[in-house]
């Protein structure tokens, strides 16, 4: 039966192809950028931007969503605290919004180094001289560490990635398409992971 919904039944990894291809034309920025919610083992959330670096469904088992960070950062700590998190990306764009919600699991080390090493060296100095999300007494700490680094690995393409820099992958349990439509009669499709590692899907009130 025709359901009339703009959003296509299938595999949500490849209309999650379709769609972010689409935003990479279309945003004028980091159209990879995703808030990524964590929450402490007591229930307390937080939410911020990260960026998604790797995707599909030939990562892992059940395919994921990579991102990398600083793994003793807030968002570092409430991960390893508590192993589930959530995704949205908003494609102001397209008027598009795309939900995902699963459990975390920690990449290896060899992921983690190439990634690591795949990115300007100003970038891996940056972030082997930050301890993100502690206390900044003066910023001129921060930058005489970068300057400090820049020094030490001057002629050098790599630096050696700190041990708590790593990434984590979002194996998704439910993704969830939203679709703008006139007069907030939005379009939604849920697609929820059966135990066979299939999808069900179901169309949402909006």
């Amino acid at each position: 039966m025709d359901d009339q919904s703009a959003i296509p039944h299938g595999d949500p990894f490849l209309l999650f192809e379709v769609w972010f291809g689409e935003a990479k034309a279309s945003e004028p920025n980091d159209p990879n950028a995703m808030a990524l919610a964590t929450a402490t083992p007591e229930g307390r959330p937080s939410v911020r931007m990260v960026l998604l670096k790797e995707h599909g469904r030939e990562i892992g088992e059940h395919g994921g969503f990579i991102f990398y960070t600083n793994g003793e950062s807030r968002k570092g700590s409430e991960i390893h605290a508590n192993m589930h998190a959530a995704l949205l990306f908003h494609w102001k764009s397209l008027r598009r919004q795309v939900r995902i919600e699963g459990p975390l699991r920690e990449v290896s080390e060899a992921r983690a180094d190439a990634y690591f090493h795949s990115r300007p060296l100003v970038s891996q100095i940056g972030s082997a001289a930050s301890d993100q999300s502690r206390p900044l007494p003066d910023r001129r700490i921060y930058l005489d560490r970068v300057a400090a680094l820049e020094a030490r690995y001057e002629g050098k393409d790599t630096i050696p990635r700190p041990p708590h820099w790593t990434g984590f992958m979002l194996e998704p349990r439910r993704i969830e398409f939203w679709l703008d439509r006139p007069n907030r009669l939005h379009d939604r499709r849920e697609f929820v992971r059966t135990e066979d590692g299939g999808w069900d899907n179901v169309l949402l009130y909006p």
